[in-house]
């Protein structure tokens, strides 16, 4: 047990706290400056500024990062220690100590100069990506998704103690996980998923084309905010924009944003992306208000925060209930396309399970499948097994093998997703499906604390679960690691049990397993 500071430690403590807090909180405005520049880079920026975004983000980045390397913050640290040690572990300026020295640890053995190019890189990359995927055009990435490899090695390599070379990278986002715990969860994980999914595509495919009408966007859109609203996103303190591949940032915990895409022939898209987004933004919009500015102002790891963009999503914004209660409004909205459409027909067609070529649309069956593969080859390129250039031949083979199909373009395959062409290579996306299992172990708990969530669900009640998750998860930012967050809130650690329970279980129903 700690020992309570005395009167005296605390008078001698006080500005020595204070003194950090602010400079935090000076790094995190500057922190917040670039999120904004970036937000309005993939938004509003017309494509002539991407040279000078890229310089601007990379000068911003390079001062926040000085600034928190700077000696004065280790030495604030070092004489806070004791004072730490001497409070219990979950206070608040315990937690804020330590949670600041760990990330001081890490930051401080990355050259300022090396987080400059690799933003300015960042940039750059995307925004050659963003003109490459439409026009088929590997060719155009390649040097730049070479050179990710190259910087993400690097970045890898101030961490020589790594077991894996793609331990550092998964340890910035989803601290405590390497590499070779990831890859024995995926595979048990593997094991059940695959007879599953080949149980079900091997009946006939459910009739989606419902969803595949023409629906014309502002309605869409306008549908999409009305949801989000009553689920509990705060409009005083969040906006919704369009971009070409969704994201949700904060400058704030009193400014937090998501963004949507919106396919006049696929209603699922803005519909599940923006309520993919809102997930995100409940928990950022939920975190203590006294942790604004400070390094616990943010979700504590990319698995947690993606378990609540996947919770909203699909253990609640696929399921019956919820559509029992919102399907009348949405029939009301585009009377023309679905007046003569049942909702088990509607249910099922958004619930659909099928092989498919693009991650952010597969199923819930079939998605971890698509992390997997990208997981494996992040692996594969880091560990230099995998040439960039041979990358869209190994893809579309992994597709082949795992999934039964290929791509017919690089656009629906090496190119789809943004992470390696603004990123690293590395740690980008194992966050996904420890999302998902967390999602489903969360929802349990949840569940069994109130059981009447289901209920309030099908009445378009969502402030129970949405309290529930604000106590247990969101107020605490990243005070907690992942593993003390699930082991705290549902009694175990990580397992797969509960997610797969949740399959078997809602496809059970949907489909003959």
């Amino acid at each position: 047990m700690p020992q309570s500071p005395t009167m005296q430690t605390i008078k001698k403590t006080e500005p020595k706290l204070l003194e950090l807090k602010n400079r935090l909180t000076e790094i995190n405005d500057i922190e917040a400056a670039a999120s904004l520049l970036y937000w309005d880079q993939a938004t509003y920026m017309p494509p002539g500024g991407a040279a000078a975004r890229g310089r601007q983000l990379a000068t911003l980045q390079q001062i926040s990062h000085s600034k928190f390397i700077d000696p004065v913050i280790g030495q604030l640290l070092e004489d806070l220690r004791p004072y730490e040690e001497s409070l219990p572990y979950d206070s608040d300026e315990a937690s804020l100590i330590r949670i600041t020295q760990r990330k001081y640890e890490t930051a401080v053995r990355v050259p300022a100069e090396f987080m400059a190019k690799l933003s300015m890189h960042r940039t750059e990359s995307y925004a050659v990506w963003a003109a490459a995927r439409p026009a088929n055009d590997f060719p155009a990435v390649l040097p730049y998704l070479e050179k990710t490899l190259d910087l993400s090695r690097e970045l890898a390599n101030f961490f020589p103690d790594y077991e894996h070379i793609a331990d550092p990278l998964i340890d910035f986002a989803d601290y405590g996980m390497k590499a070779s715990f990831l890859r024995s969860l995926f595979a048990d994980l593997r094991k059940e998923l695959v007879p599953i999914v080949e149980a079900i595509t091997s009946q006939t495919p459910t009739d989606d084309r419902c969803l595949h009408q023409h629906y014309p966007e502002e309605p869409q859109l306008a549908f999409t905010l009305k949801i989000i609203e009553q689920l509990g996103y705060d409009f005083q303190r969040g906006r919704q924009d369009k971009t070409h591949h969704p994201f949700m940032t904060n400058f704030s915990i009193g400014d937090v944003r998501i963004t949507t895409r919106v396919y006049e022939h696929d209603l699922g898209q803005a519909l599940f992306s923006t309520i993919h987004e809102m997930g995100h933004a409940l928990y950022e919009q939920g975190i203590n208000p006294r942790y604004e500015g400070t390094p616990l102002a943010g979700g504590t790891s990319s698995g947690v925060h993606e378990s609540q963009s996947r919770l909203w999503e699909n253990l609640v914004g696929r399921s019956l209930g919820f559509w029992k209660f919102f399907y009348p409004q949405l029939q009301a909205f585009f009377p023309k396309q679905l007046s003569n459409v049942s909702l088990d027909t509607f249910h099922r067609a958004i619930n659909k399970v099928g092989k498919s070529l693009i991650r952010t649309d597969a199923d819930e069956v079939t998605y971890n499948l698509h992390v997997m593969i990208r997981f494996d080859l992040e692996l594969q390129m880091l560990e230099g097994s995998l040439e960039v250039r041979d990358l869209p031949e190994a893809w579309n083979e992994r597709y082949r093998s795992d999934l039964g199909i290929v791509p017919e373009n690089d656009s629906d395959g090496v190119l789809q997703d943004v992470h390696w062409y603004t990123g690293q290579i590395g740690g980008m996306f194992q966050g996904y499906t420890l999302g998902n299992l967390m999602s489903a172990q969360f929802f349990e708990a949840a569940l069994k604390a109130y059981p009447e969530i289901l209920m309030k669900i099908e009445q378009g009640q969502f402030s129970t679960l949405h309290n529930w998750l604000t106590q247990n998860i969101y107020q605490h930012g990243s005070k907690y690691t992942a593993a003390e967050l699930i082991r705290d809130v549902t009694g175990d650690a990580l397992r797969i049990e509960p997610f797969i329970r949740y399959i078997r279980q809602k496809y059970g129903q949907l489909y003959t397993l």
